[in-house]
């Protein structure tokens, strides 16, 4: 593959790429749900040690929790009854640790929901579910609590980081599980309340490990998403 003919041979997509995110929709939180009574909000690891604090924390992830404190707000104040939090919590040998370091293990502040969360005066309604990986389905709760609702919640709220990590694998996997057993389930995702985070080439480069565009993830993987039938919009507003 020759790189610079690659990147040429982009530019056509990503352009139209960056003029697809740039018009993704502003609607209000009760228009884009409908019926709140069979509605979910599922958010995934916004907890303190990828936005606060700890080697995987990103300001980039820590600008989304103000926004995801007011979707939740608009949501339980529009009768949204369940609310799940899938959030890291690893093991000590934690094989993922590997690929992305060690990173928010058990009982660590790390492992804590971000304290705009938890001071909503709801809180206490929240589902939360420890995960080892980032996948929110794989050794959780999570398709026991969907097998639980799928005839009484049609539609889900996902939001969260990393948008091409645990957020793909969230958004990715009630779509799909829709799609296999032909559930009328709907998947949105206000691109406001997800983030990821960014490594440049240069300082990548320095450290040994991989790079990571993070403005060309989210993009891509909001795309990926809307792709495969995920409702993506701009964000969900309270009118």
């Amino acid at each position: 593959m020759n790189a610079g003919t690659f990147v040429q041979d982009r530019a056509s997509f990503l352009t139209w790429l960056a003029t697809w995110h740039a018009n993704l929709r502003t609607v209000p939180f009760a228009a884009a749900v409908g019926d709140v009574g069979r509605a979910a909000v599922l958010s995934v690891d916004l907890i303190v040690g990828f936005a606060y604090e700890g080697p995987l924390s990103s300001s980039r992830v820590a600008g989304i929790v103000p926004a995801a404190a007011r979707l939740f707000q608009q949501a339980s104040t529009a009768g949204v009854q369940h609310l799940v939090l899938t959030q890291d919590c690893h093991s000590e040998d934690a094989p993922e640790f590997r690929s992305f370091g060690q990173h928010c293990p058990c009982n660590s502040d790390e492992a804590q929901t971000v304290p705009e969360l938890l001071a909503l005066p709801f809180s206490d309604r929240f589902v939360v579910m420890r995960k080892n990986s980032i996948s929110s389905s794989l050794g959780t709760s999570l398709d026991a609590w969907l097998n639980a609702h799928h005839r009484d919640v049609d539609t889900f709220v996902v939001i969260g980081d990393c948008t091409d990590l645990c957020t793909y694998q969230l958004a990715m996997h009630v779509r799909l599980r829709a799609n296999a057993h032909s559930y009328r389930q709907r998947v949105i995702v206000p691109a406001d309340c997800v983030e990821t985070y960014d490594l440049p080439v240069d300082v990548a480069t320095t450290q040994g490990i991989l790079p990571h565009d993070g403005d060309l993830m989210h993009a891509v993987f909001l795309y990926h998403m809307a792709l495969n039938g995920v409702e993506v919009y701009a964000s969900l507003t309270a009118e």
